[in-house]
């Protein structure tokens, strides 16, 4: 099966009810898309498709590891993943106008006559957005087992020495202004 059709589910077939989908990721997966801020990515998703009469509800559950850069410490840092999310897919006479009016993120339309749904581009978003926007090695202590020691030895050393600059003398007269009622 190519790479590309994988991803692509032929729905029109599939009887009502609950069908199930499972899909391994990899680095692999990502080469379609801009460059991640991630790698060696081994991500599980699993797809529950609800096929309707006239729509679908499609629930993915992410789960898997992968490896970040630490924004504090700059070192390799593991990650587990693991989130869900919910789309609703309407079949409609003209999709194109409705998904610009559509104000709700996790509602998609396809046309009528639609026979296959690709995921992979959901796939490739739910991952991205089951990263945390922070990510370092161990936030209140900042002495966790992935923590690069040097980096945090020179952060500590940068801080005091902003914490022992002199005051600017540009706000010094602004001190008699200070606790005044």
């Amino acid at each position: 099966m190519s790479r590309r059709r994988e991803f692509e589910i032929a729905f029109v077939g599939l009887k009502p009810g609950i069908h199930e989908y499972s899909y391994e990721i990899n680095d692999r997966f990502f080469e379609a898309f801009q460059q991640q801020d991630f790698r060696n990515c081994k991500a599980r998703v699993k797809l529950l498709l609800d096929k309707k009469s006239s729509f679908m509800l499609l629930k993915f559950e992410i789960g898997g590891t992968l490896e970040v850069t630490c924004d504090r410490c700059n070192n390799n840092l593991p990650l587990e993943l693991w989130d869900e999310f919910t789309i609703t897919v309407k079949m409609v006479e003209e999709p194109d106008p409705m998904n610009e009016q559509e104000e709700d993120p996790d509602v998609y339309y396809i046309g009528r006559g639609e026979s296959h749904l690709d995921v992979a581009g959901w796939i490739y978003e739910f991952i991205n957005l089951s990263l945390p926007m922070q990510k370092t090695c161990h936030f209140e202590k900042m002495d966790g087992p992935y923590c690069n020691r040097a980096a945090l030895e020179m952060l500590k050393k940068l801080e005091a020495e902003e914490n022992g600059k002199k005051d600017n003398p540009i706000w010094k007269g602004l001190e008699k202004f200070k606790d005044l009622d």
